[in-house]
């Protein structure tokens, strides 16, 4: 029970200071993860001014649940499919930065004499800037919807995962205390093949799941349904030796392409909130004043190097990849700062007691002082952008506006290299899957199997029903791509494309030959001539098999309807080609979204009297009204509240539209309204009334004072919801729904 009271007395002190100081720093204008961080130092054990946390079993408890539903909640904003769209820009930049980043962060540490694996965790700490933070400064400033916004949220997204990786393979050096190749590459694959078959298996039956009882998901069983499952999948990922962040962000990711999505981050928002700021306190209260003066000089080395390195390898990065100059700049400012993950990488090293106590304290610092200078950096882009266009020699300008219009050009793909990127794509997925199916049910069902059908029976049924598991995927990397109109062009092409090509198929029949002679040997003591007999026979079972072939296509459509179930329900009824978008993106035209808010100038307006087009040069290209969604809305469409509004233009209209619709409803919102409350009220009818014999409707009660005779009282009788023809008479009690002034008017019988 002493337990149970600490605990709740701790989440007291956390949350107490956290909601004073962080209504201190939105008074003053501050990022609200600075005040976290900050309550945590007033909270912590180092600062005992206050009532304070001291058990730090308890920091410990509250970090590790706020990680594990921040992270939960990155994930649902992440999307894998997201990957696939973000184009080649933020995938180079994002690999610039994680290694340009982390080169830099491990020699500084080196140089500062910190040791190799206080270096590496420090460079890792400094590769990641901070999705929380560049969100809310972009959407402060009014600059999300911005070109270059779009390209440093892709960014992000590419590094959200690079940080997952790197927690996994920072913990496996940590623990063997150096790096071995071998023991690395292996610790990657089995992570790339734990998150492709958690990926693959979540998407084949939780969005099935998810449609199935979506009747009976309201809100607060979907809010601990997603809750249980990401638990679920934290249980899982720690099972099978990862870190529970690493699970709930592979659920979240999973729930991300569900059609319950938006609805699941809705509901999970305030839960996120109050776990998130537990966890940005937690970090506070590991912060030793003490210590963060005595490693001063190196926290403002760091700074420094996070600020000019990340812009550096951000333009850089951004810059080669094919975009402006003025883009790169501007990408590069906003990620110069780090944050969630950077505490969380942090946290990992303290808690594998690898990294020093000194190490934590000094990341934290650099976090609070690049998050606080963000907002400054990204407004300082312009005058920087317009130096280093000065500073640029001419031919190299010339140069790189070159570069970049050839760049964002769409360049033809080869067909070989459409072919063999789908095909590694498909086998990498589909043996991974399969990988992973056979080492569980070695591991869990054929123990099983032999407990209750000892001897060969046993062997032969576990074999069977292996075989039947893993069918379906065998047939897929062994057919998959055959047909495809890239194989026969180029089989049609030239006749020296044909032995590459039946390479290829026998390059994957004799992968599905290894992947069934394992489970094989390990079941039976069998020879070799044997299993490569028995894999021969069923590979040729699963080439001819038309039932199997037709389990197999059924299985993959499953799974891609579930996949895009989330884009197919949001594409409903639109009319805008989602490539035409994307390739939008590429130029400076591109579109931003605006919610009309309730108490809006525009709202009821028609868009041919607001005239966007003529007075801000953009337009409103879709109305999105709860589940209905206009496209290319007519003159006569009215604004309602909520909708929201899809705007093209460019960057400069588009900022201009911003300010104009903040200062409208600035305006509006300064606006004195009076108050109008409705009330139920009685009074009665005076001998001197000028109601007395007029009927009600007569009266002009209902039209003109706009109330509501609900009933009257006449002597021993009362009369419920009289009808409009009733008649007042002297001494009747009425009961009248209205505005007070009115019915003080009524009852001291003035006329209406």
């Amino acid at each position: 029970m002493s337990n149970i009271a600490s605990l709740i007395f701790d989440l007291g002190v956390i949350l107490i200071v956290a909601g004073i100081v962080t209504v201190l720093f939105k008074k003053l204008k501050q990022p609200v993860v600075l005040g976290y961080i900050v309550a945590g130092i007033l909270a912590g054990p180092h600062f005992q001014w206050f009532p304070s946390v001291s058990n730090s079993e308890s920091i410990q408890i509250w970090s590790n649940l706020g990680i594990i539903f921040l992270l939960f909640a990155l994930g649902l904003e992440f999307s894998f499919k997201k990957l696939f769209k973000i184009g080649g820009t933020a995938i180079f930049a994002a690999i610039t930065i994680v290694i340009g980043m982390m080169t830099l962060g491990y020699s500084v540490g080196l140089i500062l004499g910190w040791g190799h694996i206080n270096s590496l965790f420090l460079g890792g700490m400094l590769a990641m800037s901070s999705t929380t933070i560049v969100f809310k400064a972009l959407d402060d400033m009014g600059l999300r919807e911005q070109k270059f916004a779009s390209i440093v949220f892709g960014i992000l997204v590419i590094e959200d995962l690079f940080a997952v990786l790197l927690m996994v393979l920072l913990s496996t050096v940590a623990v063997s205390k150096e790096v071995e190749g071998m023991e690395l590459l292996n610790s990657v694959l089995k992570l790339v093949i734990f998150l492709l078959f958690s990926f693959i298996i979540g998407i084949y039956i939780i969005p099935s799941f998810l449609k199935k009882f979506r009747s009976y998901l309201n809100d607060e069983t979907l809010l601990i349904t997603s809750i249980g499952l990401c638990l679920g999948m934290v249980i899982i990922a720690t099972q099978a030796g990862f870190s529970s962040a690493l699970g709930a962000f592979l659920m979240g990711s999973i729930l991300a392409e569900t059609i319950e999505a938006e609805r699941i981050e809705q509901l999970l928002q305030p839960v996120k909130n109050l776990f998130g700021a537990i966890f940005f306190v937690s970090v506070g209260m590991l912060i030793d004043p003490i210590i963060l003066w005595e490693y001063k000089f190196p926290i403002l080395i760091i700074t420094g190097i996070v600020l000019l390195g990340q812009l550096f390898f951000a333009s850089s990065g951004i810059l080669l990849s094919g975009q402006p100059l003025k883009i790169a700049i501007q990408s590069g400012c906003s990620l110069t700062q780090i944050g969630e993950f950077a505490f969380i990488i942090a946290g990992l090293g303290t808690s594998l007691h690898v990294t020093g106590d000194f190490l934590y304290p000094i990341v934290v610092a650099v976090s609070v002082i690049t998050t606080f200078l963000t907002p400054y950096m990204i407004q300082l882009s312009e005058p920087i952008y317009k130096v280093a266009d000065q500073i640029i020699p001419l031919p190299w300008r010339k140069f790189l506006e070159r570069y970049s219009s050839g760049a964002n050009t769409i360049k033809q793909k080869s067909t070989w290299k459409k072919l063999l990127r789908s095909l590694l794509r498909i086998v990498g997925t589909y043996t991974a899957v399969t990988v992973v199916l056979i080492f569980s049910w070695l591991q869990f069902a054929v123990p099983f199997i032999h407990r209750e059908l000892p001897g060969i029976k046993g062997d032969i049924i576990s074999l069977i029903l292996i075989f039947v598991l893993i069918a379906p995927l065998l047939r897929a990397i062994i057919m998959k791509k055959n047909h495809s109109a890239e194989f026969q062009q180029l089989w049609n092409d030239s006749k020296y494309n044909r032995g590459p090509l039946v390479s290829l198929i026998i390059v994957r029949i004799l992968l599905c030959m290894a992947l069934i002679m394992f489970p094989v040997g390990k079941i039976i003591n069998a020879a070799t001539g044997l299993l490569v007999f028995i894999a021969m026979a069923f590979i040729i079972f699963i080439i001819f098999s038309k039932r199997l072939k037709k389990q197999s296509i059924l299985m993959e459509r499953h799974f891609f309807n579930n996949l895009s179930a989330r884009e197919m329900e949001q594409m409903k009824s639109t009319a805008i080609n989602q490539s035409f978008v994307n390739h939008m993106l590429e130029r400076d035209l591109h579109l931003a979204d605006f919610t009309v808010k309730q108490n809006s100038p525009f709202i009821g307006q028609m868009l041919k009297e607001l005239n966007f087009r003529k007075k801000y040069n953009i337009n409103v290209v879709t109305i999105i009204r709860g589940n209905q969604r206009i496209n290319i809305p007519g003159g006569n469409e009215r604004i309602y509240p909520f909708d929201k509004l899809i705007i093209a233009g460019v960057d400069n209209d588009i900022e201009t539209f911003r300010k104009y619709i903040d200062q409208e409803n600035k305006i509006s919102e300064n606006l004195v309204v009076p108050s109008r409350e409705i009330n139920i009220e009685q009074f009665i009818i005076d001998n001197d009334s000028k109601l007395i014999g007029r009927t009600i409707l007569e009266s002009g009660i209902r039209d003109q004072a706009a109330c509501l005779v609900v009933g009257i009282e006449r002597g021993n009788t009362s009369i419920k919801n009289p009808p409009p023809s009733t008649i007042f008479q002297q001494g009747d009690i009425v009961w009248i729904v209205g505005e007070h002034n009115q019915i003080i008017r009524l009852s001291e019988g003035d006329p209406v």
